[in-house]
């Protein structure tokens, strides 16, 4: 069965831009083994799916609650609004609930610097149609410390239910020149420790294709939900 279009084209696209650059854009292309892909029919998946994202607010705040702790992001709506409502659209629908931070990007020499990747993998039954890309020429956002971002296929065609969150400032991820980048579109506002805890789980040494190879964590850490949440951090309504 070929590859998703979304994975064929992130691993069309690596650039000799840096090594970090080049290991992210393969972000989309995690396999899942508890997709049974020969099951699942694209055509039915997207039947079922809602006709467009709900316009995304100016900003929203979103637990991400983690068997390792809770990672709360505020995601800029008014600078990245399509990326935003995507991300919002899997939260609202429950198709993060269940789901894992399976990869853990550490730079080398540097074990406490790189990204932590989570979401979908390459679940059919969870996907949404992929959205255009937001680089970050545009929206102005950047990859600093804890920001949150999503990966993007060629053609502008972008993120799905793939997003990855930096432990420290990862310029190169950023819009340059001809280089579209990755999408930001928020911040980590609490849980920074989480996120470095994930970052510093064991990974299986061999496992992993390409520039993913040792990056795959021995044990996934498992997303229990992923929720709007108000500014005191009580849950707030789906729209």
């Amino acid at each position: 069965m070929p590859r998703p279009a979304s994975c064929a084209i992130a691993g069309a696209m690596i650039r000799p831009l840096t090594y970090i650059a080049a290991v992210a854009l393969l972000i989309s292309c995690g396999d899942d083994p508890s997709a049974d892909r020969s099951a699942i029919n694209s055509a039915a998946v997207h039947k079922a799916l809602p006709k467009a994202h709900a316009p995304a607010p100016a900003t929203a705040r979103v637990r991400i609650e983690t068997e390792l702790g809770t990672v709360v992001v505020e995601l800029d709506g008014r600078h990245a609004p399509i990326t935003t409502a995507n991300f919002l659209a899997y939260a609202d629908d429950g198709r993060f609930d269940g789901t894992s931070f399976y990869r853990a990007a550490r730079t080398r020499g540097a074990p406490e610097r790189g990204f932590i990747q989570g979401g979908i993998r390459r679940n059919y039954q969870r996907m949404l149609p992929p959205i255009a890309h937001e680089p970050t020429s545009r929206t102005g956002l950047r990859h600093g410390e804890g920001a949150i971002s999503m990966a993007k296929a060629d053609g502008g065609a972008g993120a799905m239910g793939e997003f990855f969150i930096t432990a420290n400032a990862m310029p190169a991820m950023n819009a340059h020149g001809a280089e579209p980048g990755f999408a930001v579109f928020g911040r980590v506002v609490e849980g920074m420790d989480v996120v470095r805890r994930i970052l510093a789980a064991p990974t299986v040494p061999n496992a992993g294709r390409g520039s993913m190879r040792g990056q795959m964590i021995e044990r996934p850490v498992r997303i229990v939900t992923v929720r709007r949440v108000d500014s005191e951090g009580r849950a707030a309504p789906a729209r």
